[in-house]
Formats: C-alpha cells, sequence, structure tokens
C-alpha cells in the first residue's frame, strides 16, 4: 500500500484518516455507519433517528465537535459533554470513528475476499471469519459503552 492511497472507497463526501487508513465515504454510508457505532456504544438507544439528529452524529464524528447542534440530540451532546467526551478515559469521538473504521475496514476485506461473513450460533450474531478456515471466527475487540449516558427523548 503506497502512502497517501485510500483504503475504502464508498463515494467522496468524507475523507478522513485513521490510524494510518484513508477512507474516503459517500453521504449515506457514512450517516448509516455513525449511526450504527452510536448505537453500538449505547449513546442511543436504536438507529431511528431523524435527519438532524444524524447531522449532529456525523459532525461529531467527523469534526471532533458539534457546532451549531441542530436537535435534541446535538444538543444533550454539547450541554453534557464534559462527561461524555471521556467515559472511564475513553474518547467518544475516538471510539464513534474507530467503529465507522472498523466495518468500513472489514467490509473491505470482504469485498477482497479476505474475510468472509458467517453466522455465529453461539453469539446469535454474524462474525467475520477467514475464507479458508485457518482461524475460527475473528474476534472483535470490546468496545466501551455510554449506555449509562445514552440520550434519551422527551416524551
Amino acid at each position: 500500500m503506497t502512502q497517501g492511497e485510500v483504503n475504502y472507497v464508498s463515494g467522496q463526501d468524507y475523507l478522513l484518516e485513521f490510524l494510518g487508513y484513508r477512507f474516503s465515504f459517500g453521504c449515506a454510508d457514512f450517516e448509516e455507519r455513525v449511526t450504527a457505532a452510536a448505537v453500538r456504544l449505547g449513546l442511543v438507544a436504536g438507529n431511528d433517528l431523524d435527519e438532524d439528529e444524524t447531522c449532529d452524529l456525523v459532525e461529531l464524528a467527523a469534526d471532533g465537535r458539534i457546532a451549531d447542534a441542530r436537535s435534541g440530540l446535538g444538543r444533550y451532546l454539547v450541554r453534557h459533554w464534559e462527561r461524555l467526551a471521556l467515559n472511564d478515559g475513553e474518547s467518544l469521538v475516538y471510539w464513534l470513528r474507530k467503529l465507522v473504521f472498523r466495518g468500513a475496514y472489514l467490509d473491505h476485506r470482504v469485498k477482497e475476499g479476505l474475510l468472509e461473513v458467517v453466522w455465529d450460533e453461539g453469539a446469535g450474531d454474524f462474525g467475520y471469519a477467514e475464507p479458508q478456515g485457518g482461524r475460527a471466527l475473528l474476534e472483535l475487540a470490546p468496545t466501551p459503552s455510554w449506555h449509562e449516558l445514552q440520550f434519551r427523548r422527551s416524551s
């Protein structure tokens, strides 16, 4: 891989670097990945976010901050940033980006035939394995949790 080569491409809306990799995302792909990362971290309960909530999350993941919150979620993140930014020493922005990139990296490896998606009966979820069966299921590192600080919509 040459320096500066883009390692994953789904569009040209977002070009980001993370841990030495360059990824270029289309808007919809990036929005879906950021939302999925926020759900996985427990920051939000589900992926049924409205357009403004999604925009706020995308801005946080892409820019590391929310300049002008558009939604209740964005205002919650800005208002409680001191508590949310670091959770047990783990950075929210770092983990949003890491999960976005991890998913894109794994998808790229599947596309290249270096990994395959398999059903893990024990976990009741999909996972990744080497196509030749060299290793069983690929273990993904655990993620920190923001469940206790989760955004909850007012009724």
